[in-house]
């Protein structure tokens, strides 16, 4: 019987097993219980990443004049976001109307883009003095995709789900019904793909989109397939050359256009809010709109550096914007409101973002209103407890919404 050494079969097992042998160690960068999200992989994306060195933030040495910058960093920013959509008319259709405890509820729908609408409340008091104040008030991401729009009004028909929604992230508290009830006029949308914009199953489709319908395990179950699409959603968005950030935000800006048609609305008098991911839209909307007189940031704001090692697993892919920080932190996009009324609200234990980062964050938009002369513009402040916007935030918040937008009243 030949030696089995030196037969085919042989040669092929030992080469197999000096392959395995071979193999190289985990990255020496990542040592065992390395707390990193991407795990052993991380040492080599930092190892990759070019120097945070930010070219187009406004401390920059080569900018000295704020207009100017914005308006190259905007440019950057934009395009980073991707291509905006055709110019649409709104459109707009009132699909339901009644009122409750003085607050007037419009259901309506209008276009964003050619071929896209975008359902929506519009709120306000009953006796409103006209024009009024406007707020854009953004709701948050939450894992909850059944609902959005809902997720900041507190109304007679809420969902179960919505009320724990409110008391968990609200403090109890919806903001948009409380902000009608302060005399601003309110809209808020449903964001691509949330509430009645979200994905729903061909296996789910017969049983329609009447939401009332739906236990607290249906809502559960029904979330957890769209939190599975997500990662599609990006795919699809990125072959057709847009990106899920750019489609938010535009919706956003969109969202602007119809406001100013409304009689009821002071064109010169809008302001913005939101938490978590609807603090990233107040972000970019603030960011990118010039009409958003003041603009609350509550619940995100960070440098990004020192959140790649450990929250990134928190964190939908809708606030990544593909190439942006190769150019600008951040707080640098934040800062494009340099020169116009900004506050940012963080919460000290909030899981989300690293507390040097948000305070890194904080102190960096401190130095670009400084450079801009407008310190007296930005406020700043943080809170003991988790990622929240609850009661005492909101009131900190919409007294200085009040200072801006409301300056008769005080």
């Amino acid at each position: 019987m030949p030696d089995r050494r030196f037969t085919r079969r042989g040669l092929i097992h030992a080469g197999a097993a000096v392959a395995v042998s071979a193999e190289m160690p985990p990255d020496r960068g990542a040592p065992a219980g390395d707390k990193a999200d991407s795990g052993n992989l991380f040492s080599t994306i930092e190892a990759l990443a070019p120097p945070a060195e930010y070219p187009l933030s406004f401390l920059q040495p080569r900018f000295r004049n704020v207009a100017e910058w914005r308006k190259e960093a905007r440019a950057v920013v934009l395009a980073a976001l991707g291509p905006a959509p055709a110019p649409a008319a709104p459109q707009a259709e009132t699909v339901a109307r009644f009122e409750e405890r003085g607050i007037v509820f419009e259901k309506i729908v209008f276009s964003t883009a050619p071929g896209v609408r975008a359902p929506a409340f519009l709120l306000k008091r009953g006796d409103l003095k006209t024009p009024a104040p406007a707020i854009v008030d953004l709701h948050s991401h939450g894992g909850m995709f059944l609902f959005g729009k809902e997720k900041v009004i507190g109304f007679g028909g809420n969902h179960p789900a919505m009320r724990e929604y409110h008391k968990v992230n609200y403090g109890g508290r919806p903001t948009a019904t409380e902000l009608a009830r302060r005399g601003y006029v309110v809209i808020t949308i449903d964001a691509f793909p949330f509430g009645e914009r979200r994905y729903v199953a061909q296996a789910e489709l017969p049983r329609g989109w009447d939401r009332a319908k739906l236990s607290l395990e249906d809502v559960n179950r029904l979330n957890a397939q769209c939190r599975a699409k997500e990662s599609t959603i990006v795919k699809t968005l990125t072959y057709a050359g847009l990106s899920w950030p750019g489609v938010t935000a535009w919706d956003d800006i969109r969202t602007v256009d119809y406001l100013c048609t409304r009689p009821e609305v002071d064109a010169k008098r809008i302001g913005c809010v939101g938490v978590s991911f609807g603090g990233w839209r107040s972000l970019f909307l603030g960011a990118l709109d010039d009409r958003i007189r003041a603009c609350c940031i509550a619940g995100f704001m960070s440098t990004v550096r020192p959140m790649m090692r450990a929250h990134m697993d928190t964190h939908s892919f809708v606030h990544f914007v593909p190439g942006l920080h190769r150019h600008m932190d951040l707080p640098d996009v934040a800062g494009l409101r340099a020169g116009r009324p900004l506050m940012v609200l963080q919460c000290r234990n909030d899981a989300l973002f690293p507390p040097e980062g948000m305070q890194a964050s904080v102190d960096k938009l401190t130095a670009i209103y400084a450079k801009a002369g407008a310190g007296e513009l930005l406020a700043a402040r943080f809170y003991d407890g988790p990622h929240r916007f609850d009661v005492p935030m909101q009131e900190d918040a919409f007294a200085w919404l009040e200072q801006w937008l409301k300056p008769e009243s005080r």
